[in-house]
């Protein structure tokens, strides 16, 4: 699998491949998702592509405190190949490169698939309560 910077043009597979990894949920416009991403750092957010197609992403971002991961995803028929796993070696490589001490990323509680990958690459549950607030929201939608 090849990785390469997103590219304007990716947008459509790249949300079909978000939709079928049933990352995308009824709060988040992954069109605004991919905006914003372009606006802070384009060039970290990345796709694996393998025999033309995009099978996998992943948006990396760095605070000056902590990197974080969003939008890690792979193809459910291309999974169990690696290519996660290659997709968080340049996630890890990118921070790294700029002095990142530590990652933080979230999983949904009742993902204990992904969470179980995390951990058989070195990540590991954090005591620590996660909290939100959203600051935009779209009053039509629940």
């Amino acid at each position: 699998m090849q990785i390469r910077p997103f590219q304007i043009s990716d947008e459509p597979a790249l949300v079909d491949l978000w939709s079928k990894c049933e990352l995308i949920r009824p709060v988040n416009d992954p069109a605004k998702d991919i905006r914003r991403k372009l606006a802070v750092k384009p060039e970290w957010f990345v796709v694996g592509i393998l025999d033309g197609q995009i099978v996998a992403s992943v948006m990396v971002g760095y605070d000056g405190h902590r990197g974080w991961i969003n939008y890690l995803a792979v193809h459910p028929q291309h999974r169990l190949r690696g290519h996660g796993r290659q997709m968080m070696v340049e996630a890890e490589r990118l921070l790294r490169a700029v002095g990142c001490p530590k990652i933080n990323l979230q999983v949904r509680t009742n993902n204990r698939a992904v969470v179980a990958f995390y951990e058989r690459i070195g990540y590991r549950i954090d005591d620590v309560v996660n909290l939100g607030k959203r600051l935009e929201y779209d009053e039509h939608k629940p």
